[in-house]
């Protein structure tokens, strides 16, 4: 299975750092992008929605699943 993840983070944060790892622990290489400006960061928010309000945010083949909770449900739904 072909799986297509970006992951979009921002710097000295935590839950950026446990995705990268979960990751990198079931052998899945990703694309990461840096938000580390405040006003861009608010922006990507608003394109994500108004749930939205924090790093990172995993997309999987251009689906958005969230952060860390969202990314272990989506490695149970995948059997991964």
């Amino acid at each position: 299975m072909q799986l297509n993840i970006v992951v979009y983070s921002k710097s000295a944060c935590p839950q950026c750092d446990t995705v990268k790892s979960l990751l990198k622990a079931k052998g899945l290489g990703f694309e990461e992008i840096k938000i580390d400006d405040e006003a861009q960061r608010l922006a990507f928010y608003e394109k994500c929605g108004p749930s939205v309000r924090q790093m990172p945010q995993v997309f999987i083949n251009e689906q958005r699943v969230g952060g860390v909770a969202g990314l272990q449900a989506a490695f149970a739904q995948m059997k991964l």
